[in-house]
């Protein structure tokens, strides 16, 4: 798996937006990317050197197929990966949001 196929985009929530003052990072992942490359996707396209990765994985929510249809399906599952960077570093992409 390539590094562009290892990260799908960042999440920008208030919480992760927090976490981003402690150098903890929020991504969503391929479901079949590893620690280990999700390590190595993030050192090779932003230039940063990591600690730690802590991945989970989130399953989809129900939902409804329409407005008055009782038919209903699921969001698909995915995963995300939190990245801590070494202290003093920082990803440009997430400065001003």
């Amino acid at each position: 798996m390539e590094s562009s196929e290892v990260l799908v985009r960042p999440i920008i929530t208030e919480k992760s937006n927090d976490q981003m003052a402690l150098g903890k990072y929020t991504f969503r992942v391929a479901l079949r990317a590893t620690k280990p490359q999700i390590k190595q996707a993030v050192e090779e396209i932003f230039k940063v050197n990591v600690i730690s990765v802590q991945t989970m994985r989130m399953t989809g929510k129900k939902r409804r197929q329409g407005v008055m249809s009782m038919s209903t399906g699921y969001t698909s599952d995915w995963k995300k990966a939190i990245v801590q960077l070494r202290p003093g570093q920082s990803i440009q992409l997430f400065e001003g949001v």
